[in-house]
């Protein structure tokens, strides 16, 4: 991380960041694509099952790794003031939360699955897809939530390309083992759409193995982290970590678990139409890792410069990154809507999901421009370590603006299905809104403080 003196190398220097953190992200989220396409291959029903396993585990994985992405911020603003050396105990800490939770996590699901997919009353074909498919994930979480600890200290120092180098070599090994068990391929059990939660965890643990290698061998990683801070506890530390990651978390698990009510609900209508939603949400989830790879930059480059107590270049970085998450949010968005029966004939083979599907895609344009807003605002108010108005702003937008007008125009008007898709753009919009006019407030304070201190 560096100092900048021009817009032109601001612009670089985010351009850097961002390309390897939305490599990163693509290939993360290619492993829900691969098992996705691959358990649509299967049959529907598997790729039901699928849609609904990763809907009960998305808000929670979200939310709660929310929580340890608070070490970026934290550290980012750690090396803005020159104060490495407390880098290595911050890191420990979220080590030792990330623990913790994954522990935890994997403890209360083992209860409470079953009582969930009983209460939905789902087919029960995909009912027992999504319990086979949680139980085959969870075998992964704790070193999931091990390497957002460590990713979030490699994106502290602005080494970005290195976790996407770490991604693209555990792809093949995602794709290997999510080929072998979906199909029962090369000797390996035919698990179908479950299959995809074994794959998912056993590349977990490669990446997990792959970035502490790294970390303890290779500069300027090792120079950072001392090992003898893992062998010592505070609490107070953690409290740090606690207290700007729990609204983080918050405001993330509000977000995706928004999405997986909706998506409880329309497992409601028929196989057909959660296999379609489940397809077009996979397509602009694909395009948000655009966004949220410039919001993982932005977190970092305003936390730095924060840090360093230079809050004229954080407040230019901020909107550098919301404008460029609008731009390009607008044009995937139109390439989506013009080509939206093409792009939903490579998750399914059946006319009447691409049909439905090409439905819900043709309000992507606007999905995509207020999801981008509202990301890339939030992720500059965590540059800025302001959280906790941001968690009461979507936590409103997401549950009293999103749900209720929605469901209001899926059962009470003739959209059906897609009336919770407008309910979601008119909520994320509200809360791109709203952020936005959070940051320019916590933005004008700054520079006010930082005027009377001259």
């Amino acid at each position: 991380m560096k100092q900048t003196f021009s817009l032109k190398e601001k612009i670089k220097l985010i351009m850097v960041l961002i390309i390897p953190i939305l490599i990163t992200q693509l290939g993360m989220f290619s492993m829900v694509l691969f098992t996705t396409i691959m358990s649509g291959r299967y049959n529907a029903s598997d790729l039901a099952g699928v849609a609904i396993g990763s809907a009960i585990w998305n808000p929670v994985f979200t939310g709660l790794s929310g929580i340890l992405l608070a070490v970026s911020p934290i550290a980012a603003q750690r090396f803005g003031e020159k104060r490495e050396k407390e880098v290595s105990s911050v890191v420990s800490h979220g080590v030792y939360l990330g623990l913790f939770i994954g522990i935890i996590v994997v403890l209360i699901g083992s209860i409470v699955i079953k009582p969930i997919l009983d209460y939905m009353n789902l087919h029960p074909s995909v009912e027992n897809t999504a319990y086979d498919y949680l139980i085959g994930l969870s075998f992964g979480i704790v070193p999931l939530f091990l390497f957002n600890v460590l990713r979030s200290f490699i994106y502290a120092l602005g080494k970005t390309r290195v976790v996407m180098v770490i991604l693209i070599v555990a792809l093949p090994v995602n794709l290997f083992f999510n080929y072998c068990l979906i199909f029962g391929n090369w000797g390996f059990p035919e698990l179908g759409g479950a299959g995809g939660g074994y794959a998912t965890s056993f590349t977990y643990w490669f990446i997990l193995g792959m970035t502490l290698f790294i970390i303890k061998t290779k500069e300027p990683f090792s120079s950072f982290i001392a090992f003898s801070d893992f062998k010592r506890f505070s609490l107070k530390e953690s409290t740090e970590i606690l207290k700007i990651g729990v609204p983080m978390g918050l405001s993330i698990f509000f977000e995706t678990s928004m999405f997986a009510v909706v998506t409880v609900l329309i497992s409601k209508f028929t196989i057909t139409t959660i296999a379609a939603y489940q397809t077009a949400l996979n397509i602009v989830s694909f395009l948000y890792m655009i966004p949220i790879s410039i919001s993982m930059a932005l977190t970092v480059l305003v936390g730095y410069e924060v840090g360093a107590k230079r809050f004229k270049d954080a407040r230019t970085y901020s909107w550098l990154g919301i404008n460029l998450a609008i731009i390009i949010a607008l044009v995937t968005g139109l390439i989506v809507v013009l080509f939206r029966n093409e792009v939903a004939g490579l998750y399914s083979n059946e006319a009447a999901v691409i049909h439905l599907t090409g439905t819900f895609l043709i309000y992507a344009l606007f999905f995509q421009i207020s999801d981008a807003i509202q990301a890339t605002a939030l992720a500059a108010l965590r540059g800025y370590k302001d959280v906790n108005i941001a968690f009461i702003m979507t936590l409103i937008a997401y549950w009293l603006i999103c749900l209720p007008v929605g469901y209001i125009l899926a059962h009470y008007t003739k959209l059906g299905a897609p009336g919770y898709w407008i309910g979601l753009t008119i909520g994320l919009l509200a809360a791109g809104i709203g952020l936005s006019s959070r940051l320019i407030f916590i933005q004008k304070r700054k520079f006010t403080e930082s005027q009377a201190n001259i």
